[in-house]
Protein backbone atom coordinates (compact mmCIF):
# COMPACT_ATOMS: atom_id res chain seq x y z
CA UNK A 1 0.00 0.00 0.00
CA UNK A 2 1.34 3.43 -0.14
CA UNK A 3 1.29 5.35 2.29
CA UNK A 4 -1.56 7.71 1.78
CA UNK A 5 -4.09 4.47 1.12
CA UNK A 6 -2.23 3.38 4.51
CA UNK A 7 -3.03 6.68 6.57
CA UNK A 8 -6.67 6.50 5.05
CA UNK A 9 -7.05 2.43 6.04
CA UNK A 10 -5.78 3.79 9.75
CA UNK A 11 -8.06 6.90 9.30
CA UNK A 12 -11.28 5.08 8.48
CA UNK A 13 -10.45 1.64 10.57
CA UNK A 14 -8.50 3.27 13.56
CA UNK A 15 -5.94 0.41 13.56
CA UNK A 16 -2.86 -0.06 11.83
CA UNK A 17 -2.77 -2.39 8.73
CA UNK A 18 0.08 -4.78 10.66
CA UNK A 19 -2.37 -4.58 13.50
CA UNK A 20 -4.85 -5.95 11.33
CA UNK A 21 -3.02 -8.80 9.88
CA UNK A 22 -1.22 -9.75 12.52
CA UNK A 23 -4.75 -10.49 14.55
CA UNK A 24 -5.95 -12.07 11.54
CA UNK A 25 -2.84 -14.60 11.38
CA UNK A 26 -3.77 -14.90 15.06
CA UNK A 27 -6.95 -16.12 15.01
CA UNK A 28 -5.89 -18.71 12.14
CA UNK A 29 -3.59 -20.33 14.32
CA UNK A 30 -5.93 -20.45 17.49
CA UNK A 31 -8.34 -22.00 15.33
CA UNK A 32 -5.98 -24.15 13.81
CA UNK A 33 -4.83 -25.18 17.35
CA UNK A 34 -8.05 -26.26 18.32
CA UNK A 35 -8.93 -28.29 15.16
CA UNK A 36 -5.96 -30.03 15.76
CA UNK A 37 -6.58 -30.61 19.03
CA UNK A 38 -10.38 -31.69 18.27
CA UNK A 39 -8.59 -34.34 16.07
CA UNK A 40 -6.14 -35.55 18.74
CA UNK A 41 -8.87 -36.06 21.40
CA UNK A 42 -11.34 -37.80 19.00
CA UNK A 43 -8.81 -40.28 17.73
CA UNK A 44 -7.84 -41.04 21.28
CA UNK A 45 -11.56 -41.56 22.05
CA UNK A 46 -11.77 -43.74 19.16
CA UNK A 47 -8.44 -46.03 20.33
CA UNK A 48 -9.56 -46.13 23.49
CA UNK A 49 -12.75 -47.41 22.68
CA UNK A 50 -11.08 -49.91 20.28
CA UNK A 51 -12.49 -48.61 16.94
CA UNK A 52 -8.39 -47.37 15.37
CA UNK A 53 -5.16 -48.81 15.80
CA UNK A 54 -2.93 -46.59 18.29
CA UNK A 55 -1.24 -46.05 14.58
CA UNK A 56 -4.05 -43.97 13.53
CA UNK A 57 -4.03 -42.67 16.79
CA UNK A 58 -0.25 -41.29 16.02
CA UNK A 59 -1.05 -40.55 11.66
CA UNK A 60 -4.03 -38.82 12.78
CA UNK A 61 -2.47 -36.40 15.54
CA UNK A 62 0.74 -36.09 12.78
CA UNK A 63 -0.70 -35.62 10.17
CA UNK A 64 -3.10 -32.35 12.26
CA UNK A 65 0.17 -31.14 13.70
CA UNK A 66 2.16 -30.70 10.20
CA UNK A 67 -0.66 -28.52 9.22
CA UNK A 68 -0.24 -26.37 12.13
CA UNK A 69 3.52 -26.31 11.35
CA UNK A 70 2.78 -25.20 7.50
CA UNK A 71 0.03 -22.70 8.46
CA UNK A 72 2.97 -21.53 10.88
CA UNK A 73 5.60 -21.10 8.83
CA UNK A 74 3.08 -19.32 5.98
CA UNK A 75 1.61 -16.73 8.83
CA UNK A 76 4.76 -15.84 10.37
Amino acid sequence: MTAAQSATFQSGSGVTLGTLLTTIASVVLVLTFVWVMWVTIGSLRAWQGGQVALFDLVWAALRASIVLLVLGFYLR
